[in-house]
């Protein structure tokens, strides 16, 4: 039985399928995301959407669909889908489908009276080209395929609409033709491994509507260009391969290059693999061979925080210590540069955030535990020697070191946590002064610090830093830790955020806590009773001022709610984290059983991953991007902490 393999009744019903979406990329920042029936229904969906660097720093939809036509005794059954005004759904190709499996490749196998054909898709790695092969598994009598694309040539932020300045143009080219709607953008190429005919016939599909812009606040509906459509013959038990592309490609090489890219493809027959599959998806290869992690799909870029987050959940946590190395290559770069006070070379956003070089200490230990203290001191020994220095001098913007060891940070009018909703130019929640993570990560970060000192046999070094980080414990503390046995999420003089956020988990599940054992019980215990879900942690209790769990509405409401009580699965894993290093064996098929919440996500949005986050109260509905890394990467680290106590138990 394939773990991802929805059957006919499913697929037919528009309310059960069209909610799931199937995401493929290229590892180099294209991707190919619609819905499993093939219908949009977001603007960011598109079978190719790239970046256009020459452009701006969005990625772009060029083909939009490829709606395919069985033509057979002179009539025509159209496979495809697309929704319009008026909840109008066209030409409803839908109901031709017999069964989708998306183990090793997404396959739909349609049927259209005695017609039987299989689609199956791959995007081609570190290539903008998107693979399609059609293979004609059943047919009485002639057959005829015939092949129509919708094409956009626009930002996934923006529409298109039918105008006057559009190119209709085209050129033919090896078994295809070639075209580009916009000056500036690249030309598409779009070609079959079989020769055919392109009829020119030139039309806008109006009122092309995307549901999921409407839920959101935004404006939903455009027109798409359809240039003409291929017709072929196709035989019984014969394949054709069309392929996408920003650049030609020798048509006779479609079919060994489309089962190249098969082999290539690990399956997705468990929950394991999904994540595996969808860790991978966000690596990003540039053209300088520099190598980022993308925050998630379809709209985030590679932020800084994200990357330090996530870069050991996609690459320790399932054996890719190397990956791990190149993107730290690229990332440390870029902290150097931003220390240093050089523009950044490299196109990793929000570096300037204030608890970016914490993060980037804290993945650096966690490549220590696998790689050892020796390589790891080696590798990044002066990195975590540098920012600690870099902090303490006092040259980072807005982080200051106070006199009782604390770090300090200025964010009421600016975001400068995770936490980062503004409304109205100003932060959501206004977390400034002494930050709790971003003090729970200093002193994890001075006693890793010593750590290193004291393998490399600095021994004076080492315990300067034994000196500070004691002096940081017993502030954090006294700053902290409040009559109610939780921790204030934030300290700014006289003023005290009494909310009950799962910031606070961080100081129980970091390798070196400032808490003593009692202490973390007691915070564990109340992000157990207040914040605990089956989809992570809220972001804030249900007994505290200003909950908002459900992220819905327009973007201003939506804004107010994004950390006001959504579920976040990477804030589990960290509570995963404080679980089995505070009850050890005991907690393990409690943690088990969480995991369970999670997989339930394989197959209820984006398949095979996790999205952004949850609404906050039952049933705990999927919200925001459809993937994203920081989720993927703590449950794919949670995996290995419970590998690692299961394999100590046996």
């Amino acid at each position: 039985m394939s773990y991802l393999r929805f059957e006919k009744a499913l697929m037919t019903n528009l309310e059960e399928a069209l909610p799931r979406e199937l995401l493929r990329t290229n590892r180099s920042g294209a991707y190919s995301c619609s819905t499993i029936v093939d219908c949009n229904t977001r603007k960011y969906h598109g079978l190719l959407v790239v970046p256009v660097p020459e452009l701006d720093d969005e990625n772009h939809v060029l083909l939009s669909s490829l709606d395919v036509t069985v033509v057979q005794h002179g009539a025509e059954f159209n496979l495809g889908l697309h929704k319009y005004q008026g909840n109008n759904y066209s030409p409803k190709g839908h109901k031709y489908i017999r069964e989708f499996d998306c183990d090793k490749v997404p396959t739909t196998l349609y049927r259209v009276g005695g017609v039987v054909l299989k689609k199956e898709v791959v995007f081609q790695h570190y290539e903008d080209r998107i693979l399609i092969r059609y293979t004609l598994v059943d047919a009485h009598s002639a057959t005829k395929l015939r092949f129509r694309p919708f094409l956009a040539f626009r930002s996934v932020r923006q529409f298109t609409h039918e105008n006057s300045t559009a190119n209709r143009e085209y050129q033919g080219v090896d078994n295809g033709i070639r075209t580009c709607m916009y000056a500036g953008y690249p030309d598409l190429y779009m070609q079959f491994s079989k020769k055919n005919e392109f009829i020119f016939m030139p039309d806008w599909y109006r009122g092309v509507e995307y549901p999921k812009e409407q839920e959101r606040g935004y404006a939903s509906n455009e027109d798409l260009y359809v240039p003409g459509y291929f017709e072929m013959d196709i035989k019984k038990g014969e394949s054709i391969v069309f392929a996408a592309s920003t650049s030609e490609i020798k048509t006779r090489t479609l079919k060994p290059l489309f089962d190249k890219e098969v082999d290539e493809r690990a399956p997705r027959d468990n929950f394991f693999h999904c994540l595996v599959n969808a860790a991978h998806q966000f690596h990003n290869r540039t053209k300088k061979d520099e190598r980022y992690i993308l925050a998630g799909y379809p709209w985030f870029k590679c932020r800084a925080r994200d990357t330090f987050i996530a870069l050991p959940g996609l690459t320790l946590a399932i054996e890719e210590q190397d990956y791990f190395e190149l993107v730290m290559q690229t990332a440390e770069r870029g902290l150097r540069e931003f220390m240093e006070g050089k523009p950044l070379t490299v196109k990793i956003y929000e570096m300037e955030q204030p608890d970016v070089p914490l993060w980037a200490i804290w993945a650096i230990q966690q490549y220590a535990k696998e790689a050892g203290d020796e390589k790891c001191f080696k590798m990044y020994g002066k990195l975590v020697r540098d920012i600690v220095e870099y902090i303490e001098e006092g040259k980072h913007p807005n982080l200051t070191l106070e006199d009782n060891g604390l770090l300090r940070t200025e964010g009421k009018e600016k975001a400068v946590t995770w936490m980062n909703s503004t409304a109205n130019g100003r932060p959501v929640v206004p977390r400034t002064g002494f930050i709790v993570e971003f003090n729970a990560l200093w002193y994890n970060a001075l006693k890793f610090a010593a750590k290193l000192a004291a393998a490399n046999n600095d021994t004076k070094e080492a315990a300067n830093l034994e000196a500070r980080a004691e002096k940081a414990k017993k502030s954090f503390v006294d700053t902290f830790l409040n009559d109610y046995g939780y921790l204030f999420d934030y300290v700014d003089g006289y003023m005290m955020d009494w909310s009950v956020r799962p910031n606070m988990i961080f100081a129980v599940a970091l390798d070196y806590s400032p808490l003593d054992r009692t202490q973390k019980k007691s915070v564990l215990d109340i992000c157990t009773r207040e914040l605990l879900t089956p989809k992570g942690l809220r972001s804030l209790s249900p007994k505290s001022g200003g909950y908002n769990p459900m992220y819905v509405g327009p973007q201003s409401q939506r804004d107010y709610a994004y950390h006001q009580g959504t579920a976040w699965p990477w804030l589990g894993g960290f509570y995963m984290e404080a679980c089995l290093k505070l009850y050890k064996l005991t907690r393990l098929s409690f943690v088990e059983r969480q995991m369970v919440g999670y997989e339930d996500e394989m197959v209820l949005n984006c398949l095979g991953t996790i999205p952004e986050m949850s609404d906050g109260n039952p049933p705990f509905r999927a919200r925001g991007a459809m993937s994203f890394a920081m989720n993927v990467a703590e449950i794919l680290r949670t995996l290995k902490m419970l590998e690692k106590y299961t394999y100590n138990r046996d």
